[in-house]
Formats: structure tokens, C-alpha cells, sequence
């Protein structure tokens, strides 16, 4: 015979009851059981609000200004991704970012209309802060290091796609890197000092693994085929070129104190110049939205 459970006695408390009672808890005393979704939007509508930009006008029945901020968005982000890396860039940045905090504000306007001037300033700078800090800037550092990469050199800004893979790269293309510090020589000494600092390199990559390197006064060859030497490059020596590296000759700022001499100099860029992949960064679009990219 079943036993049927009787109307009198409740179901027994699960294990996880007593978290419901801490939230209860922390709601009474933080002021939380008082605030309540604004009248007539869903919790899919609000949390959906809170993401998209311009949204918020739309729930709110301010469809027009609305489409007007969701419109200009998408203009200011085309604006940061065609330019990036130039000053207009930041400013189409500054500008989405605030659209989106005016979104908010907006937003959790009933829950302000009463607060004191003093509250809802510092309601905007929080939402700033916690938006630019915990959103925006998070999701620019991945696009400019997972993806795009914008190196100023000289006066042109070069975009560099950071997802090409290194086993794309033959002799020829131009490629992005990374340099580590290191010196060379004792300044205290004749011949002094170099001290290259941590940085990007950028450049063609003049040989590959295998390639034979040799170097005269005015000349330098890869595999017998004699170029003209570079700024900076030994007046003697050969060598070969390690499995898994490149030659490059990147294009760097010199600043120069004391009486360094010249072989010095050579050394500390020829130290530079061969390049494992463990520091390849990507390889530069060739155009960029319909514009040349300028590399020297």
C-alpha cells in the first residue's frame, strides 16, 4: 500500500536552504528589497539594456533617440577599427563609451530621479569607471593583441593582423616582432656600451632557416646573392641562420651617449636581428579598408 503525503506536514528543507535565508539577509540590510525593475520592462529587456548601447531609449518607448545613439555607435565603431591606432580612433573610443554609460544612466533613471545632484554625478563616474575599466578597455587590449595591432612607424600607424601564423612567413614578407632587452659591451671600458630596450620590431625578412649570412665593409649576401648593406650591419663575419629563426633588419630609434663605437653598435643590432617565432607578433595587412599601407 503507497503512503500518501499528507497536506499537514510541508516537504522537508533541502541542504541548500539556509543560502536563501543569508540572501534574504543581505537584501534587508543592504536596501535591495526595495528596488524593483522599472515598470512594464522584462529582466531579459533590462539585462539586454545594460549591454547594448541605445537600448534602453527603445524599452523606454524613446525609439527615436534610440536607433539615433544604436546608429551612431555603429558609425564611431567603424570609425575606431578603420583608424586605429591614429588619434581619431580615441576619440571614437571616448565617444562609445560614453553613449553606452548614458544608456545606463538612462536606464536606472526611476531609481535616480530622486537621489541628490551629488549621488547621481557620482553614479555617472562609477558607471564610467566600472564600464571603461571592467568592459571596454578588457575587450580593446584583446582585439589589439589577438587580433589586430596597430605599430606607429614613423609617422604612418601600420595594422598588423597578430593571428597569422608563423609557418605562413617566407623571405620577403614583412613581419612584427618582439625584441627583448639586452646589452652589449661595458660602458666603462673602450668600444662602450649598448642597452637596447624592450620593444617591437618591424621589418622584411631578409633570410630563413638554413640561409647562409656573410657580411663585408660595404656589402652583405644571402646564399651568394650581394646586397648593399644596411645602417649599422658588421663589416665582417658569416652565419648561418638557426632552425626556427629569422633575419631581419628592423628599423629602431638610436640614442646614442658617450663614444660607443661602431662594432659595438653592429653587434648589439645583429644580436637584434635574428629573431626566433617565439617572438613573431603577425604579419601587416598590405591594405587596409581600401588604403596602402606605408611601411618604410
Amino acid at each position: 500500500m503507497n503512503r500518501m503525503a499528507s497536506p499537514y506536514y510541508p516537504p522537508r528543507a533541502r541542504w541548500y536552504s539556509p543560502l536563501f535565508g543569508i540572501w534574504q539577509t543581505l537584501q534587508r540590510r543592504m536596501g535591495l528589497d526595495r528596488l524593483h525593475l522599472p515598470e512594464g520592462i522584462p529582466v531579459t529587456a533590462f539585462i539586454a539594456s545594460l549591454l547594448v548601447p541605445g537600448l534602453a531609449f527603445i524599452v523606454c518607448k524613446e525609439r527615436l533617440i534610440g536607433r539615433a545613439i544604436l546608429a551612431g555607435y555603429g558609425l564611431l565603431a567603424l570609425v575606431f577599427i578603420v583608424w586605429l591606432g591614429y588619434p581619431v580612433a580615441n576619440v571614437a573610443f571616448g565617444l562609445m563609451l560614453s553613449a553606452h554609460v548614458t544608456s545606463i544612466i538612462f536606464l536606472l533613471n526611476p531609481w535616480l530621479a530622486e537621489a541628490r545632484f551629488a549621488f547621481r554625478i557620482a553614479t555617472g563616474l562609477i558607471l564610467l569607471l566600472v564600464v571603461g575599466g571592467g568592459l571596454y578597455a578588457p575587450l580593446r587590449n584583446t582585439l589589439q593583441t589577438k587580433y589586430l595591432m596597430p605599430l606607429r612607424i614613423k609617422e604612418n600607424v601600420v595594422i598588423v593582423r597578430t593571428f597569422s601564423s608563423p609557418r605562413t612567413i617566407h623571405r620577403g614578407d614583412w613581419i612584427a616582432c618582439s625584441l627583448d632587452s639586452h646589452s652589449v659591451g661595458d660602458a666603462h671600458r673602450e668600444g662602450g656600451a649598448v642597452w637596447a630596450q624592450t620593444g617591437y620590431g618591424f621589418g622584411p625578412v631578409l633570410a630563413v632557416a638554413g640561409d647562409r649570412i656573410r657580411f663585408t665593409p660595404q656589402t652583405f649576401a644571402i646564399n651568394g646573392v650581394v646586397q648593399k648593406s644596411l645602417p649599422h650591419m658588421p663589416v665582417a663575419g658569416e652565419f648561418v641562420v638557426a632552425e626556427k629563426h629569422w633575419f631581419l633588419w628592423p628599423e629602431i630609434v638610436i640614442s646614442g651617449y658617450g663614444n660607443t663605437t661602431e662594432a659595438t653598435i653592429a653587434s648589439a643590432m645583429l644580436q637584434l636581428a635574428t629573431v626566433p617565432e617565439t617572438q613573431f607578433i603577425g604579419k601587416p595587412f598590405k591594405r587596409w579598408f581600401g588604403r596602402r599601407q606605408i611601411f618604410l
